[in-house]
């Protein structure tokens, strides 16, 4: 018989529905049968234990918010009758959980292109990276002029990177803006790179350079568009060729695994994220990090109400110190410009059965597994060290993204049970949490994690996910990809002057 419902934990005072269940169903949880008193959508909460106003309810083994009036078992619980515990910044302590994976090593590899300086990129390609939005045209131009020259034959690809910041910021936003254009400017999936300045920005042009510390003057090259006399495009076009001639001579090797970086991300979730896709990336993020390689988590405000467990994982005392410092100044920052902490899920997310942020986030944090936290990241920051990895940053899909990628990810894994097109800088896989999604939308794509509702287990799943991850890192191209969909978002947080 096909299951119609799941209870995730033990501890759970709901369960999901698998397929909508109509009003009438008799439903037998635990040994006791439970009426359903209204029609609740596949995704979405039924309750199985009455419960008074004001006490929680429970999903996944924790509290995801409290009954705002008395609930029976049977009914439907979304945001019109739970409401999120979550306030203001709160005080925690360490208690760390010891992290065994128990992942055998496996010695597996992927073809990539090996930098001088020890890093691998996932592709080659010609970027062109603006130091201010002034001169985008310039660069779009340049791109597409390098692209009908060459058609792309010896290189992966050709972009140009458009952004409107650069100028007219100050002090931290501006940094950040600085942070990431140098983080793309250092990413080994770029074969060459023209960094495109104006002269009177901000951002000048030769403070920059410096920010890029020892880099490699063969891969990056520099044009200021206002010490150009005459045509600026073709100067740009000068050095573009002579980049595209050195970056087509480079090939992909084979390079171990623990090479691979790579950002966990979700957006447009529903009921089924920590159920299927969430999960499964988290097995794969597990396997990835026992191999010797990287993950990311970010999006701090879709950790809140399940950051204690991230906590408790760090491997010491000062990375804990630093992601409740992460946490609580995110929370700050909300507060700062008078918003509520707690002011998310999205109206997808709600239609989707996601009812509060304690809801979104103990499905969220399900991208990391179960591995140890043995990094964390400033906004900007770029990797040091190698195993799970967490980066304060927004829960916004572009922003956070590029934020993934600007760390040094090669691949973004992107979980969604509602379905988006887009891609930032690096390949961005999208994995979705239920096989409708995955039917209606096979362009955007790259994974169906809702097979784990179907007919396939996860002992099953994994195997094909850590090779398709592996395909796309030896050069199969990602849906957003095969589409052209690619973009960078910069994290603006201060005034424009």
């Amino acid at each position: 018989m096909e299951q119609t419902f799941i209870k995730i934990n033990p501890a759970d005072s709901v369960v999901v529905c698998l397929q909508p269940i109509s009003k009438g169903t008799v439903i037998e949880v635990d040994g006791k049968e439970i009426t359903v008193s209204q029609d609740t959508p596949d995704g979405h909460k039924i309750l199985i234990a009455d419960t008074p106003q004001g006490n929680d309810i429970i999903k996944y083994g924790y509290p995801i918010g409290h009954a705002c009036k008395d609930l029976k078992a049977g009914e439907w619980v979304n945001e019109n009758n739970l409401k999120t515990n979550l306030s203001g910044t709160l005080e925690y302590s360490y208690n760390p959980v010891e992290s065994k994976l128990g992942i055998p090593f496996e010695n597996r590899t992927f073809k990539g292109y090996a930098r001088k300086n020890g890093e691998v990129g996932t592709r080659n390609e010609i970027w062109i990276v603006p130091t201010v939005g002034c001169v985008n045209g310039i660069a779009e131009r340049l791109a597409e002029q390098l692209r009908k020259e060459t058609g792309c034959e010896n290189v992966d690809s050709i972009w140009a990177w458009h952004h409107n910041f650069g100028c007219s910021q100050l002090s931290g936003d501006h940094e950040n803006t600085r942070k990431v254009l140098r983080d793309i400017t250092l990413h080994p999936n770029a074969g060459g790179v023209l960094v495109l300045g104006l002269g009177c920005e901000n951002n000048q042009p030769d403070e920059f350079e410096k920010l890029l510390g020892d880099y490699d003057h063969d891969r990056i090259k520099f044009l200021v568009t206002q010490k150009v006399d005459g045509d600026e495009v073709e100067a740009g076009m000068e050095i573009l060729r002579s980049l595209y001639e050195q970056a087509g001579k480079d090939e992909r090797t084979e390079v171990p695994v623990s090479k691979l970086r790579v950002g966990l991300k979700c957006g447009g979730s529903d009921g089924f994220s920590g159920i299927t896709a969430n999960p499964l990336v988290g097995e794969f993020s597990d396997w990835l990090v026992a191999q010797g390689g990287t993950s990311i988590l970010t999006e701090v405000p879709e950790m809140f109400g399940a950051e204690t467990i991230l906590m408790n994982r760090c491997v010491n005392e000062t990375l804990y110190n630093k992601t409740v410092s992460m946490i609580n100044n995110f929370k700050e920052y909300f507060l700062s410009h008078g918003e509520p902490v707690g002011e998310n899920p999205s109206p997808g997310n709600k239609a989707g059965g996601i009812s509060t942020l304690e809801d979104k986030a103990l499905g969220c944090t399900q991208k990391c597994g179960r591995a140890a936290v043995s990094g964390v990241l400033e906004y900007g920051d770029r990797l040091e060290t190698n195993g799970l990895n967490l980066l304060s940053a927004p829960g916004n899909d572009l922003v956070a993204a590029t934020a993934l990628a600007s760390a040094g990810c090669q691949i973004v894994l992107f979980t969604t049970g509602r379905g988006t097109p887009f891609g930032t800088f690096v390949p961005t896989m999208k994995i979705s949490t239920n096989p409708t999604l995955a039917a209606r939308k096979p362009n955007w794509i790259d994974f169906n994690a809702g097979q784990l509702i179907e007919n396939k287990t996860m002992n099953e799943l994994v195997p094909e996910f850590i090779d398709k991850i592996i395909a796309v890192a030896s050069g199969e191209p990602a849906r957003n990809e095969e589409n052209g969909y690619r973009e960078i978002s910069i994290f603006k947080n201060g005034v424009t002057l």
